[in-house]
């Protein structure tokens, strides 16, 4: 049997480069000495084999097998898209 594999929640900050994208996931956590909660976020290259998503999706990503030298992720699903901005 597998292990469990990490998962995170994030939004998509680049979109780019082709099958990859770029999400930052939140956590926040209580700073040791003061007590104050502090928001820290996480940069994780993802794969997206279709390329549906979008700059501003909130997407959920799995831990897999190195695909490349940074990418360590990929997409499992997008759930919700970006609201369309008029130019």
């Amino acid at each position: 049997m597998r292990n469990k594999r990490k998962v995170k929640v994030g939004k998509v900050t680049s979109a780019r480069m082709n099958k990859t994208i770029i999400v930052s996931a939140e956590r926040s956590l209580k700073h040791p000495q003061y007590g104050k909660v502090i928001k820290k976020t996480s940069k994780v290259y993802a794969h997206d084999e279709k390329g549906e998503a979008g700059v501003g999706d909130l997407v959920m990503v799995m831990e897999t097998r190195p695909v490349s030298k940074t990418k360590r992720w990929r997409l499992t699903r997008i759930l919700a898209k970006a609201e369309e901005q008029a130019v």
